[in-house]
């Protein structure tokens, strides 16, 4: 009898084996990606959006360190352009390293926005430079931080820390000028509030797919729990066995 539980228990071993490797085995917990990670939507984002603001930028940084009716206008003008031109080297370098296609030209709201300057003069066109470059940034600055927290390409992530840098500067710089209107900046686009209670937290976790099917679960489940008790009657039978008297004396 205890050979027969003794071959039950190698089968139901081999059994629970074969599963195991059928489901495949367990990632480790915080376990990199294997292989080269792709863009996404949102890495292409913040490529297009800071060569997009270098296309642009640059010439009327360049149009203001001309045409600014003040010295202060001028200088952040050149400073901006100068930037942008060491700040688009970078994207560029990055999206040629990923095998990344960016744009060529600005857009035609962009494209609107130099043909604007140009046709203003004087404290119209600070005006104006300070506005159009202020709201930009203010624009792009948000998106640098989302990309920048759920990237998963080291070189998005540089070029983000990047271009925090600059932008951040830029805001200062233009601030300096003492004409953004900051009561006609648009308000903050902040993300929804999000519901920690307890129903919240299981709806998040809808359609949330387990590492294993259920199906091999279960089958786990019950193989596991036949083993033990296959060797919880084995244990018992061999300390009945170690005390019956009888045993002693066939042993002796």
């Amino acid at each position: 009898m205890l050979r027969s539980s003794g071959r039950s228990h190698a089968g139901l071993v081999t059994a629970v084996l074969l599963v195991l490797t059928l489901a495949g085995p367990a990632a480790p917990a915080g376990a990199a990606p294997v292989g080269p990670t792709q863009l996404n939507a949102a890495d292409m984002t913040l490529l297009n959006g800071v060569r997009l603001a270098g296309l642009w930028e640059m010439p009327a940084g360049q149009m203001a360190a001309e045409k600014g009716s003040t010295a202060v206008v001028r200088q952040v003008g050149q400073m901006i352009a100068d930037q942008h031109v060491e700040l688009d080297q970078y994207v560029v370098d990055a999206a040629n390293e990923m095998g990344a296609t960016l744009p060529s030209s600005p857009t035609a709201e962009q494209q609107g926005w130099l043909s604007e300057m140009q046709n203003a003069q004087g404290g119209q066109f600070d005006q104006v430079f300070v506005s159009r470059l202020r709201a930009a940034h203010g624009k792009i600055f948000p998106v640098i931080g989302a990309v920048r927290a759920a990237t998963r390409n080291k070189l998005v992530r540089t070029l983000a820390d990047q271009s925090t840098i600059f932008v951040m500067n830029h805001m200062k710089l233009l601030e300096t000028t003492g004409l953004v209107q900051y009561g006609k900046l648009p308000p903050a686009a902040l993300p929804p509030a999000q519901d920690v209670s307890s129903l919240g937290i299981a709806k998040a976790n809808v359609g949330i797919a387990p590492p294993v099917q259920p199906a091999v679960l279960w089958i786990l489940i019950a193989c596991t729990m036949t083993i033990a008790a296959l060797v919880s009657v084995r244990l018992v039978r061999g300390r009945r066995a170690a005390a019956d008297p009888r045993s002693r004396m066939f042993r002796g």
